[in-house]
């Protein structure tokens, strides 16, 4: 993923102002600990990377809205997004830790929790425990339309979080099912969701637009590294002119419905 890199708080802090001036009012965080453990404890840990990084970013940009990925993949030392009973991921005792990443997130200074791990149940575990924990104003984006994507490669690979054995095709969703969509989105909606997500985005244009078209809440889509990866490799071969294709790329996302979008070429398109 060319241009893109893990960070240290510090260099972050450097590289989210810089982003701030160009007109990005928003990021994105994913953490990767420096210790992966079967239950993912790094993900709810009160000194974990997110949780510090949270605390640097609203001290030194209390303006720039910051979200937080919910997720367990790049904390377990399986890979896998939940907790494991017999090799299968255990739902019921994700969501309790996905309760507790939660709130040690808002805690840190969170604006938005953004579970992606596709558990049944999440964001109403997640709601209720931020409104209990005093979190109310807390906004919840879900990946609510998540499916199992071969375009996930390149951020598997960068933020070392790919299953040490299996897929993830039990929990998240089939490439060829559109109804499965509208029925989690639906879902996530009642269970509280502010914002619902669908991903990857380019190869599921047509999700956005029927999520759009059914749901009256603001959608997001996640522009994922493969897509991306696609363009600088073919980009770096001469083949396509960079700059326009993105253009196009996002345009055709904003087009289909998506009043977010998630991109890893968001500094370079505001350049």
């Amino acid at each position: 993923m060319p241009g893109q890199f893990q960070m240290s708080i510090d260099i972050l802090l450097q590289e989210s102002k810089i982003l701030k001036k160009k007109g990005i009012a928003s990021v994105l965080l994913f953490g990767i600990p420096s210790r992966k453990d079967p239950v993912g404890s790094g993900a709810y840990a009160s000194n974990g990377i997110v949780q510090q990084a949270l605390g640097a970013l609203k001290k030194a940009l209390p303006d720039l809205l910051v979200a937080a990925d919910l997720c367990f993949c790049e904390y377990t030392s399986h890979g896998h997004c939940g907790i494991l009973k017999k090799g299968d991921v255990d739902n019921d005792a994700t969501l309790k830790l996905i309760a507790k990443t939660a709130v040690s997130q808002a805690r840190a200074g969170a604006d938005i929790i953004a579970p992606s791990g596709m558990m049944d149940g999440m964001v109403k575990t997640i709601r209720q425990a931020l409104d209990q924990s005093g979190f109310k104003n807390t906004l919840i984006m879900s990946y609510a339309a998540k499916y199992a994507s071969a375009f996930y490669g390149p951020f598997r690979e960068a933020a070392d979080s790919a299953p040490q054995f299996g897929n993830r095709h039990s929990y998240q969703m089939n490439p060829a099912n559109a109804q499965e969509a509208l029925r989690e989105v639906e879902e996530d909606i009642q269970e509280g969701a502010d914002i619902v997500m669908i991903k990857p985005a380019l190869a599921y244009l047509d999700i956005v637009r029927r999520v759009k078209e059914e749901f009256h809440v603001p959608i997001a889509a996640y522009n994922v590294s493969g897509e991306y990866a696609m363009v600088k490799a073919a980009s770096q071969k001469g083949w396509i002119d960079e700059k326009q294709v993105v253009k196009e790329i996002l345009t055709a996302i904003r087009r289909a419905g998506a009043d977010l979008i998630i991109t890893y070429h968001a500094k370079e398109f505001r350049s």
